[in-house]
């Protein structure tokens, strides 16, 4: 297997070996045996990892001696051909020089500060709890979750990270095997002495917890053999007591050891040797030294003398909470600081096992306090089991972390809950006070206007010196005077709107006499946007977020880093006047867009802007969380055979080269037959020619040219700059067709003179927006007057198309009585539904 993409290299020189060393790796990666010699030795297990671990070398510079002769066996016969071979020196290196290979752990002496940070971990302990590894009748072994397990470790393993196992799981199978034989005994010797009927009066006694252990032990350690294997890893067996560790010379015994197997690339599998093992001392632990209680102490203490990167504790619940997780108001945290074990409420310990989350916290910030980071996670969850180690190293919010390390500012999680707490506060706000506020936002855009534009100017100084952004990039990037100006007639369109926004009636109903039901607009929720490179998006969806009472969280890109800051500190203050201010909140630390889709009890809605590639990965992402937007804007311009040539030169030009990038630019134009070789259609294509607009023919336009352009890959491709696809069709049905099979179901137009063309065209396309005689552009909230727009939707409930205020509000139903049940509308009541319809008064 590969080292992982993301560990950073090495630095160093280049790789000696050249083309030789780029075989070795490929033979590698296709997973063929390997075999070596080295000072005339024979190895008789060379594995991949190993032959990894001797490219790394060669590429580090370290000494060498020897050759080592690498060959590719043939995985069907296991034989080496001669002209595989390749020659390389043979290492010797000592364990401190193994630990110098390309994966880095973190800086000597601090643990990790961030989750983002634990992809760098090399060294990793994971414990097993009993819970983890056992069955729910805690007879037997869970074997699908101790496969996945496994299987997730050696994925790290072969990544180069350096792999230890604390297990439990000896006393549960050595009971299942007891048991059996208990059971088998017993059943033989009542079949001689007492006859078949009385089999079923037969009872197990309680079997001793050591006896279980010694019984279980070796077949434990069988199982995880077996298991390894299967990946071509070696795994070995270490039973320590408490006693190990207090005696020096045992203690250095022990480090050797596992030393010396991570320097061979085995994992070591630790385990208390629960048979001899004498009953737990309470509070035995000496001069700052965890006492071997359990196996969450014996963890915590292994990972500390070995000094690894990372701890990850498994346990049958997700992590820490606040109070007992099963209590209605438990709460998860996410990272825990020494000290805030004060604030939380600990319950009884696991189903099986020694410890409880109250020794797992201790064991853990033992470990913190030694200098190694540690996160305890679910490893019984469904959903998250193949793959919570593996989740976790790549930094992903699963489970508690726990770092020394406390943000200045606060959590995502707790951002949230004060967004909801002002977002209703907001809500119930008197519509001139919103209204208000968003006045105050546009006047400070432009009383502020040169501090906002030096901000940006920074930021678009940095996207430059980067180059790591494409020009319609820069563009979205840049703040004008005028588009600030633009910006702010658009808040106070919003806010000429946001009047009657929040508690409008909608429908209002008599159900019976004394019975009124109305329906009423109120707020979504929380609501959160995650935007790329689109500083002008803050202000914009914040005031649509005002108008609307929805507390909202913004996640922006960091090449608009101060901008963002900037424009966030002044919609701020222009909160902080009616008391809400927390009611728009930027999320500045380092989560992943990834985990913020998690949120599903805090975040009602996710609007992304940005790539379709962006929309893409939220959509996927989010598990629990509506998301409002469109991964892709292809839309289409129709050149109906009645179309007139000036309408369709400045529509084609305006839908194509007017902005590129946006969203609502045309993408593909299909142009009917007629119009071949005709001058209507040479003045098209002169027109992109002189606007440097490439052009891509789909198959059925190159079919009818000797000299066509290229060939377009997909007539599925959003191209976001100045190139476009050209198309032939024979009508406007087939026009349709084409647009329903490659489009996005965002903007599509027809140019024509043919009014009943077009009223088929503005039926029969099944888009967001369809348009006649008008560029693909004007889909835009702003244009469509509903002052600024939170996204475009291609969705087919809620809202779709440009997303302005009443796309972020839902109803409620208010029902209003004197007292009556439903028992009044029976055959034996009283009463009767009348259902009548009440008028609805609109306001002036």
């Amino acid at each position: 297997m590969q080292p992982r993409p993301d560990v950073p290299p090495r630095p160093g020189p280049a790789p000696r070996g050249g083309p030789a060393a780029a075989g070795a790796r490929l033979a590698v990666q296709e997973g063929a045996g390997v075999e070596g010699l080295a000072d005339g030795r024979r190895f008789c297990s060379l594995t991949g990892r190993a032959v990894l671990r001797v490219i790394m070398l060669l590429k580090a510079n370290l000494p060498v001696i020897g050759t080592l002769s690498l060959r590719a066996a043939s995985p069907r016969t296991g034989h080496c051909p001669p002209r595989c071979r390749l020659v390389y020196r043979a290492v010797t290196v000592s364990p401190r020089q193994w630990s110098s290979l390309p994966i880095h752990g973190c800086t000597p002496g601090k643990p990790f500060a961030h989750r983002s940070e634990l992809r760098q971990a090399k060294r990793i302990v994971v414990k097993l709890g009993s819970a983890v590894v056992t069955r729910g009748d805690e007879c037997g072994l869970a074997l699908g979750r101790l496969a996945s397990i496994v299987e997730q470790v050696s994925v790290l393993q072969n990544q180069g990270r350096e792999m230890l196992i604390v297990t439990s799981g000896a006393v549960a199978f050595g009971k299942q095997r007891l048991r059996h034989e208990i059971l088998l005994s017993q059943s033989v010797r009542q079949a001689l002495h007492s006859g078949q009927n009385q089999l079923k009066d037969m009872t197990v006694p309680v079997l001793e917890a050591r006896a279980c252990a010694a019984a279980g032990q070796s077949g434990l350690m069988a199982l995880y053999e077996a298991m390894f294997t299967q990946y071509s890893i070696c795994a070995a067996q270490i039973l320590v007591t408490n006693l190990d560790f207090h005696d020096e010379q045992k203690r250095r015994n022990l480090s050797s050891t596992l030393h010396e197997l991570l320097r061979m690339n085995i994992v070591p599998i630790i385990n208390t040797n629960d048979a001899v093992v004498p009953p737990p001392e309470p509070n035995s632990d000496l001069q700052g030294m965890i006492s071997i209680k359990d196996n969450d102490s014996l963890a915590a203490r292994l990972a500390v003398e070995m000094k690894a990167d990372l701890l990850i504790v498994l346990s049958d619940v997700e992590g820490l909470y606040d109070c007992p997780p099963g209590l209605d108001d438990a709460k998860l945290i996410d990272t825990f600081y020494p000290g805030d074990q004060q604030s939380v409420t600990f319950g009884t310990k696991s189903r099986v096992g020694l410890g409880g989350m109250e020794a797992k916290v201790k064991a853990a910030l033992w470990a913190l306090q030694g200098e190694t980071s540690v996160v305890i996670a679910s490893g019984t969850h469904p959903k998250v089991t193949g793959h919570v180690i593996t989740d976790i190293v790549e930094g992903k919010k699963v489970g508690t972390f726990f770092s020394e390390v406390k943000p200045a500012g606060p959590t995502v999680e707790q951002q949230a809950e004060m967004a909801r707490a002002d977002g209703r506060a907001m809500a119930s706000l008197q519509p001139e006070q919103r209204v208000d506020i968003i006045h105050r936002l546009a006047d400070l855009l432009t009383d502020n206007r040169e501090e906002i534009l030096n901000a940006n100017q920074r930021d678009v100084e940095k996207a430059i010196a980067s180059g790591r952004l494409s020009p319609p990039l820069l563009k979205r990037l840049s703040l004008t005077t005028a588009r600030l100006n633009s910006l702010a007639i658009g808040l106070r369109q919003i806010a000429a709107s946001a009047q009657d926004s929040v508690g409008r009636l909608i429908r209002k109903t008599r159900v019976a006499n004394g019975l009124d039901l109305q329906q009423v607009s109120v707020p979504i929720g929380v609501l959160l946007v995650i935007f790329e490179s689109r500083p002008d998006c803050l202000p914009q969806v914040s005031a649509l977020a005002i108008a609307s009472g929805n507390g909202l969280l913004l996640k922006g890109g960091k090449e608009a880093n101060h901008s963002i800051h900037t424009l966030q500190r002044l919609t701020q203050d222009a909160l902080a006047a009616h008391g809400v201010k927390d009611a728009v909140q930027l999320v500045s630390t380092r989560e992943e867009v990834e985990d913020l889709c998690q949120l599903d009890k805090l975040i009602d809605l996710i609007i992304p802007r940005g790539s379709s590639q962006l929309v893409r990965d939220i959509q996927r992402a989010s598990k629990g969380i509506p998301v409002l937007g469109h991964s892709e804007g292809i839309c289409h311009v129709f050149l109906d055979a009645e179309a007139n040539i000036e309408k369709a030169i400045k529509i084609v030009r305006d839908s194509k080269c007017d902005y590129p990038a946006a969203c609502n630019a045309m993408e593909t134009l299909l142009v009917h037959r007629d119009h071949l070789r005709t001058p209507f259609f040479d003045q098209i294509i002169d027109m992109l020619r002189v606007e440097q607009v490439k052009i891509h023919a789909g198959p059925r336009f190159a079919s009818y040219l000797t000299f066509s352009p290229s060939e377009v890959r997909s007539l599925r491709t959003e191209y976001g700059e100045l190139e476009c696809c050209i198309e032939v069709v024979d009508n406007v049905q087939e026009a349709i067709g084409h647009i329903h099979k490659y489009g996005s179901s965002h903007t599509d137009v027809i140019v024509t003179e043919n009014e009943e063309t077009a009223e088929h065209f503005l039926q029969y396309v099944d888009s967001a927006c369809v348009f006649w005689n008008a560029s693909s552009r004007f889909s835009d909230g702003y244009r469509f007057s509903l002052g600024a727009e939170v996204g475009i939707s291609t969705a087919r409930i809620h809202a779709r198309g440009p997303v302005g205020l009443e796309g972020l509000l839902t109803t409620k139903w208010l029902l209003r009585g004197h007292g009556q049940g439903v028992c009044d509308f029976t055959e034996q009541g009283s009463m009767t539904y009348i259902h009548e319809n009440l008028p609805v008064p609109h306001p002036v």
